[in-house]
Parts: structure tokens; C-alpha cells; sequence
């Protein structure tokens, strides 16, 4: 059906009855425009709620060990680890490494299994078993299904308490050891770490040299060697085993007893934890590491840190957070989303027994190293000068929570944490503690803190990279001339 014609009378007396289109007046035109969010306003902060720390039962075994049982049963897994405080602050000063070879060979052969046997018997329950070595301390760690708990447990056991240390299985795993250390030089990153540890504490000292040991002294180590240190510091009077998951005290200490009984402690005392070593008064103001026709340069700020027990240190975590401890720190912003020169930039106050290292790092395209450098400068004095905005303040709070919660959340890294509070000499609810430190600071208190740990005299920067590209570039900061460094940590 035809619609009925309109004469163009009609639509004439139409467009008279319809509303006028109001005028827009000079000061409308001129008006900047406002953005409109479709996502709405942005969304208060509430109040933050604080942390409650795991509930820990703290005990020690008749047979010396003590032991930190989280019991939490909702699923069915188990995650323990045994950590004993030794690392690399305790190699030998001509050994540098030993701890971390020494807990390297413990899964290589343990009880009535060799290595492959070893890893094929966790992969078939399904589990993880690793073991490592840090600055402050060692571990053996496993995360297994609780049907697979008491088979896990007792090859946990032969690992901590019967390895092998087979002079065949460490003379193949020492070259292994020796090609790693080959290719730490082809990572700029690892690199800068190490001049890094070395610039602050000296090569030789417990905090200066690297964990991972150096070439030069890995093929002296022996079998003697291995078995000596193993024996001096991994006893279960030093030792604290921390469990959580689908697990009761009386079926751990079962566990215990069946397969831990006989691992006995020396009649000799333990010996004495090493003195963490302090970084040095003078340090050089520039340190450059070549590497010829590289396509990125590493930048690195480093200082002296804070000890991990000292009353400043939550709050110099929560200033860091908002200079370069997250995504959306100052740092990361500028330099990648601002500038585009990086992936990423971040900054660390590293936790340690002793004064460890605050380190700010970013690997950059080469032409653009000096600019780079510094920004990353002057993000250190902003903060120094003005510390934390509020809108800045309510972020760290609220992540502070976050991580906490993140930390807790499961039971490996639970237990992960817990160890490296053992290690670290701290209460396992030390973290509620700092949080709730977190959550009463004040702008100002935080401000102080950045004017005593941003304070520009106290850096040194390192970089690594083409030093012909590069040198031309660092004399235009005022830095001074360059120190010519090696990748191994020694000044050239």
C-alpha cells in the first residue's frame, strides 16, 4: 500500500509548529571540550581493611627440628619447604658459589635413587621439588597432591638428609655449573647485577660477589669441598620446615619421625652466621661495562638499601612501590609509556639480613641511553624533593593489601614466603606488622623517608653496553668520566 502524498504545504506549516534549534553563543564555542568517560566516574578507595597474617603453629621436634605448620585443608595439596641459613654471604672467600652448588647436587642422587630416578618419581605424583641458594640462606622445597604426601615427604627427605654428592654426579654438574657461569656475560641484565654488588660491597666481600659464584674459581671446587659444607651447615638444629596445606600436626610429625629421625645434628656447635658485609664509604660515581655492538644498554642506579629488620623498612617499600615497584610506578611510566625507550623500568630495596642494595634498572635502545639515564635521575630527585602525592598514597596502600593477599593466597608461595622470613631472622607475622605500618603512614613521614634514601650522593650508575656509542653520550650528564669496569666485577 501506497504511503498518502504530502502537498509541500503541509510539510511547511510541519516545520513551523517544530521546536527552534537553540543558538550557541560565542562564550559555548569557545568552551574547551570535556572528555566523557564511558566507563563512568573512577571509584572511591574504601577503606582498606587490614592484613590478618596466617595463623602459624610454631614448634620444635624431639629431635631438634622446629617446625612452622599452617593447616589449611581446603584443597587437597601440600607444599613444605626447609630452609637453613646459610647462602652465599657464607661461601668461602676462595670459593665463591659453594652454597649454591652445595644445594644444587642435593636432588642429584639421594637415598636409594639416583637424579633421573629422583625426577621421575615426583613427575609421577605429580609434584615439584627444587632446591636453591640465595644471599641469606638455602632451601629444599617441594608442592605435591596430598595423596602423594607420604611418598613425596620421604623422598623430600633423602634429598635434605641422604644425598649422595657421587664425585661422577658432581664433576658432570660442575661443568654444567661452569657453562652457566660462561653465559651469565651474554645477559646485560645479570651483568649490571653483578657490577652492581660489586661496586657497593667489593667482589670479594659476603654481600659483593655473586651468588651464582665466577669462573675463574668454579673448577677448584671438589667433592671434599661439597661434602664439607653440606655437612657444617645444612643440620636440623638450624633448620625450620614450614608446611601448609591439606596436612595435621600429628600426621607431619609421623612423617617426621619416619624419615627425618636419623638426620641428627653434629656434636660440634653450629657455627656462627657470617657478619653481613657493609657497602663502602667511597664508591665511583660512574661505572661503564663494554660490550661492543650491543643493540640495548642497561641502566642501573644503585645504594645502599636498608636492613630488613630496620623500623624504615616498610615504609621504604611503600615509596618504592610508587617510584618503580610496580606497573604503574613513576619510573615505568616515563620511560616506557611516556618515552617508549624500554619495556620496562623498575626499582628494588632487595630484603637482607644485612644493609642490602637499592637498585633502579632499565634496559634502553642504545641512542637513547643518556636521555633515559636521565629521566631515571630525575624521578630519584622528585621523589627526594617531594615525595608521595595523596592520590600516589591511597595506590601503594591499596597494593600493599593486594600483594599481601597474592602472597597468601596459595600454599606454595605461602610457604615461600615464610622460609625467607626464617631466613631473614623476622616472626612469620612480620608481614602484618609492616603492613599495618603501611597502612598509619603518614605524606610526611614518607616524605623524610625519600629525602634519607633518594639522596643523590649515595649513587653510583652503572652501565652496560657499547662503550664507543656510548662514552660520547654520558659526558653530556656531568656524571664525570666513566670507570672502565669488567663483566666479572672488577675495575680495569
Amino acid at each position: 500500500m501506497k504511503r498518502p502524498y504530502l502537498p509541500l504545504a503541509a510539510i511547511a506549516l510541519m516545520c513551523l509548529a517544530c521546536p527552534k534549534t537553540p543558538e550557541i553563543t560565542q562564550n559555548q564555542k569557545d568552551a574547551p571540550l570535556t572528555a566523557v568517560d564511558p566507563l563512568g566516574p573512577k571509584p572511591a578507595l574504601g577503606r582498606p581493611v587490614p592484613f590478618k597474617a596466617p595463623e602459624v603453629e610454631v614448634y620444635r621436634t624431639e629431635h631438634g627440628l622446629t617446625v612452622w605448620l599452617v593447616e589449611r585443608p581446603a584443597l587437597p595439596l601440600v607444599s613444605l619447604t626447609l630452609a637453613v641459613p646459610v647462602g652465599s654471604a657464607d661461601d668461602p672467600a676462595e670459593l665463591p658459589g659453594l652454597a649454591h652448588f652445595t644445594a644444587n647436587m642435593l636432588d642429584e642422587g639421594a637415598g636409594s635413587r639416583d637424579a633421573i630416578a629422583i625426577s621421575t618419581a615426583i613427575e609421577e605424583l605429580g609434584g615439584s621439588l627444587g632446591t636453591d641458594a640465595g644471599l641469606d640462606g638455602s632451601r629444599v622445597s617441594l608442592t605435591v597432591l596430598k595423596k602423594g604426601l607420604p611418598q613425596g615427604f620421604a623422598i623430600f627427605a633423602d634429598v635434605l638428609a641422604r644425598p649422595h654428592m657421587d664425585p661422577k654426579e658432581i664433576e658432570r654438574v660442575g661443568k654444567l655449573w661452569q657453562n652457566q657461569l660462561r653465559r651469565r656475560d651474554d645477559s646485560a641484565e645479570s651483568v649490571a647485577s653483578l657490577v652492581s654488588r660489586a661496586v657497593l660491597y667489593g667482589v670479594e666481600s659476603p654481600y659483593g660477589h655473586p651468588t651464582l659464584g665466577q669462573l675463574e674459581s668454579a673448577p677448584r671446587v671438589t667433592t671434599a669441598d661439597v661434602k664439607k659444607f653440606y655437612a657444617r651447615h645444612w643440620r636440623p638444629d638450624r633448620g625450620v620446615l614450614v608446611v601448609a596445606g591439606d596436612v595435621r600436626r600429628a600426621e607431619l610429625d609421623g612423617l617426621i619421625a619416619a624419615h627425618l629421625a636419623d638426620w641428627k645434628a653434629p656434636a660440634e656447635k653450629p657455627p656462627v652466621r657470617a657478619t653481613p658485609s657493609a657497602p663502602h664509604d667511597a664508591r665511583p660515581r660512574l661505572v661503564l661495562v663494554d660490550r661492543p655492538d650491543a643493540p640495548q644498554a642497561v641502566i642501573a642506579v644503585v645504594a645502599p638499601g636498608v636492613r630488613v629488620a630496620d623500623p624504615d623498612a616498610p615504609l621504604v617499600d611503600l615509596v618504592n612501590t610508587a617510584l618503580g615497584g610496580s606497573f604503574s610506578s613513576r619510573l615505568n611510566q616515563n620511560l616506557r609509556e611516556d618515552h617508549g625507550w624500554t619495556y620496562g623500568a623498575r626499582s628494588s630495596f632487595v630484603e637482607t639480613r644485612g644493609l642490602g642494595p637499592f637498585v633502579a634498572q632499565a634496559a634502553v635502545f642504545v641512542d637513547v641511553t643518556a636521555p633515559a639515564l636521565r629521566e631515571l635521575l630525575l624521578e630519584l630527585e622528585k621523589m627526594k624533593k617531594a615525595g608521595l602525592n595523596g592520590d600516589e598514597l591511597d595506590k601503594v596502600r591499596a597494593r600493599d593489601l593486594t600483594e599481601l593477599i597474592e602472597t597468601n593466597e596459595t600454599i606454595d608461595h605461602l610457604v615461600g614466603r615464610l622460609g625467607s622470613l626464617s631466613l631473614l631472622e623476622l616472626a612469620h607475622d612480620h608481614d602484618a606488622r609492616a603492613s599495618e605500618a603501611r597502612q598509619r603512614a603518614k605524606a610526611d613521614e614518607l616524605a623524610a623517608i625519600a629525602r634519607t634514601y633518594f639522596e643523590s650522593s649515595r649513587f653510583a650508575v652503572i652501565v652496560v653496553g657499547p662503550r664507543a656509542q656510548l662514552e660520547p653520550q654520558l659526558k653530556t650528564l656531568g656524571l664525570g668520566d666513566a670507570e672502565l669496569w669488567s663483566p666479572h666485577g672488577k675495575k680495569l
